[in-house]
């Protein structure tokens, strides 16, 4: 995604396009991994100084707020975040806390979108246990 890109998603979903928050929606699109407020916070930090921890955090919360960054919640370990694209679910690793991608699976909606009086916005599945790595690890050890 380019800058007039990322500028124009910010802006059509009703947010201002601040440099502190292009920094981290750009920081996000550029790269493919589900990084940790603090990992943010650094790189943009090293882009612009002047981006603060706080402002950081605050357009993380506006973002995911907006719909166009996922937070994914990892037991026990801060929240990771990512641009939100191609669906997709989660494979949390319950021993270094690794976050991957697994393929889309359709799950099937609540009949008229709802749970009781709860209206559903999204589903996303998370899988945990051990990662490739940490199983080897584990069973060789």
């Amino acid at each position: 995604m380019d800058a007039a890109e990322i500028r124009q998603f910010l802006e059509g979903s009703g947010l201002r396009c601040t440099p502190q928050r292009f920094a981290v929606m750009a920081f996000l699109t550029e790269h493919n991994r589900h990084a940790t407020a603090a990992e943010i916070f650094e790189a943009v930090n090293r882009v612009d100084p002047r981006s603060s921890r706080a402002t950081t955090y605050n357009n993380l919360r506006d973002l995911v707020q907006a719909g166009l960054v996922r937070e994914v919640a990892v037991e026990g370990r801060g929240a990771r975040f990512e641009a939100i694209g191609v669906p997709h679910h989660h494979f949390v690793c319950d021993h270094c806390g690794n976050v991957e991608d697994l393929e889309w699976y359709d799950v099937p909606k609540p009949a008229g979108g709802s749970l009781g009086k709860r209206v559903v916005r999204e589903c996303e599945l998370i899988f945990r246990g051990l990662c490739s790595n940490c199983a080897q690890r584990s069973a060789s050890g």
